[in-house]
């Protein structure tokens, strides 16, 4: 009866170590906020693109009839949604980054290091960035005073922003052999 008992012990120790090793993982490759700003912009640049462009073609259509160009416009705010949804949704469920956390080398992660999810996500981005930009921003600048480095969609969604090492790890044992 005292081998089952310490045998137990043992086993709640272990996992317990396990999660403290990811907590300390998770810490150890937070990532700063200038390459979250950075990714956040890039994902804006993108959309605010495609909405410049395609204003730019209504404009050119325009010339005669309206029709042609409010149709152009139109397409161009469906095309800049549906390329949103997937970047901020479906992008960051599957692969936990949108383009923009691509380029920079970040990953969103849970507190646990698991994979985000599609309803953390939809949490993150559709509940959590909004609510973040409310009072002026300042969601977003939490991140910098937070000892975890989490902004207000993070703490909502209960994840957190990590630098991404597995791409620069494979890239690197590609290049040995």
């Amino acid at each position: 009866m005292t081998a089952s008992i310490e045998t137990t012990a043992l086993v709640q120790t272990k996992s317990a170590g396990a999660r403290a090793a990811t907590q300390i993982d998770l810490e150890r490759f937070r990532a700063p906020f200038s390459l979250r700003c950075g990714a956040l912009l890039i994902d804006y640049i993108i959309l605010v693109g495609i909405l410049a462009f395609s204003t730019l073609v209504a404009r050119m259509l325009g010339g005669g009839t309206r029709s042609s160009g409010d149709s152009a416009e139109t397409l161009g705010i469906i095309i800049a949604l549906v390329v949103g949804v997937l970047n901020f949704v479906v992008l960051a469920a599957w692969r936990g980054r949108t383009l923009g956390k691509w380029a920079t080398g970040l990953r969103v992660v849970r507190r646990d290091g698991q994979s985000v999810g599609v309803g953390r996500s939809l949490l993150r981005h559709l509940v959590g960035y909004p609510l973040s930009l409310l009072p002026f921003g300042l969601g977003f600048l939490i991140a910098v005073v937070s000892t975890q480095g989490r902004a207000l969609h993070d703490m909502i969604a209960g994840t957190v922003v990590i630098r991404d090492t597995t791409t620069r790890r494979s890239r690197a044992a590609a290049a040995v052999r």
